[in-house]
């Protein structure tokens, strides 16, 4: 039996997410008390403390949510003839996605020195590779699946938080042919 989802849980959660956003925007994580969060979203105390224990809880909720996003954005990633095809189609959904949430990815990025969002592309992109590496095109290529995840890992969000943190300094398309003009077809 599926658990039934209430509305008043989602609506106040996304209001929490939107309020730490907006205040992600100005001060860093650090500087944020709960009572920060509850004042800009006009809620009581106890309304934050029925839905998380801390701050910290709160972000790691919020991190899962975008992650989550990423992730199913990545799975339609279905269409794919060859490595090439499949990182050019993978770079397009994340900058699509970066470029959707700029905002949000920004202000984190700017007014905080760790690494939230570079986190979330990583474990996204990681998982992506790891579901889609199999057993043949290993045989061919002869390269370990943690190899090959992890170049490819490293240079996809590399490129995505480099893009982010200069401020979409490339137009998108252009950056998508650079980086396909750089893989090779097969591993």
């Amino acid at each position: 039996m599926q658990k039934k989802i209430d509305k008043r849980v989602i609506k106040t959660k996304n209001l929490l997410y939107n309020t730490l956003i907006d205040l992600l925007k100005t001060k860093s994580f650090d500087e944020i008390k709960v009572s920060d969060i509850c004042q800009e979203a006009l809620i009581n105390r106890s309304t934050f403390y029925s839905h998380y224990s801390d701050k910290y809880e709160l972000l790691i909720d919020l991190v899962d949510e975008m992650k989550k996003a990423l992730v199913e954005s990545l799975e339609k990633n279905e269409e794919i003839i060859n490595t090439k095809e499949y990182f050019v189609e993978m770079i397009r959904i994340i900058l699509d996605h970066v470029e959707d949430k700029k905002g949000i990815l920004c202000s984190i990025i700017l007014n905080n020195r760790n690494s939230i969002v570079e986190d979330i592309i990583i474990d996204s992109v990681n998982k992506d590779i790891k579901n889609r590496i199999d057993d043949d095109m290993l045989s061919k290529g002869k390269i370990p699946a943690d190899v090959i995840s992890q170049f490819y890992l490293w240079a996809v969000s590399g490129v995505v938080v480099a893009w982010l943190k200069n401020d979409l300094k490339y137009q998108k398309e252009d950056l998508i042919e650079y980086i396909s003009n750089m893989i090779k077809d097969n591993f």
